[in-house]
């Protein structure tokens, strides 16, 4: 914030002959502080991305972002974990390609188009990043990104595979008519 030096003299303020001002550096609980700072995982998001590991597992990038802790190769914490609203800033300040949404299901089109942040939330909200298949992504994304230099944890709250599961492409299904009454 800055030093503060007296302008007024104490005389025209009396009230105002103590200032207190904030610590230079705030106490940081290091199990319960979520925000560590963004540099690290906005190395990770863009490692990824330079390195093509985000196409065909966007949502398990989105599901290590959000909710895994993230460190790097020394041991040191990169991140906690974002919220949604952290992710998306962060995604929209990355410039990531809108079209990666398709690989859930979601239309670019049709989430917002002006407000390329709106977009990014609405978009994780979709993308259900607590799901098994984006843990299973995630799981593979922590393989693959273990030679740059990235350790990500494992899920603590999803099921435990035998192995991390590639994603599955695209597959056509069709709807089920619904019966007329």
């Amino acid at each position: 914030m800055g030093e503060l030096y007296r302008t007024v003299p104490a005389v025209t303020a009396p009230a105002a002959n103590r200032i207190i001002t904030p610590p230079t550096s705030r106490p940081t609980d290091p199990v319960t502080d979520r925000s560590v700072g963004m540099e690290g995982i906005r190395r990770l998001l863009d490692t990824a991305r330079t390195e093509g590991l985000v196409t065909g597992h966007f949502r398990g990038l989105l599901h290590v972002a959000i909710g895994r802790t993230v460190s790097d190769a020394a041991g040191t914490v990169l991140s906690r974990g974002l919220t949604w609203r952290e992710a998306a800033a962060l995604l929209k300040e990355l410039r990531y390609d809108r079209e990666l949404v398709r690989e859930f299901g979601a239309d670019p089109d049709a989430l917002a188009p002006r407000d390329r942040e709106r977009f990014w939330y609405s978009a994780i909200a979709q993308a259900r990043v607590d799901s098994a298949e984006a843990s299973a992504q995630a799981d593979w994304l922590a393989a693959a990104l273990k030679p740059h230099g990235f350790v990500v944890a494992p899920s603590a709250t999803a099921p435990r595979t035998a192995k991390p599961v590639p994603p599955k492409t695209e597959e056509k299904t069709e709807k089920p008519k619904r019966k007329k009454k």
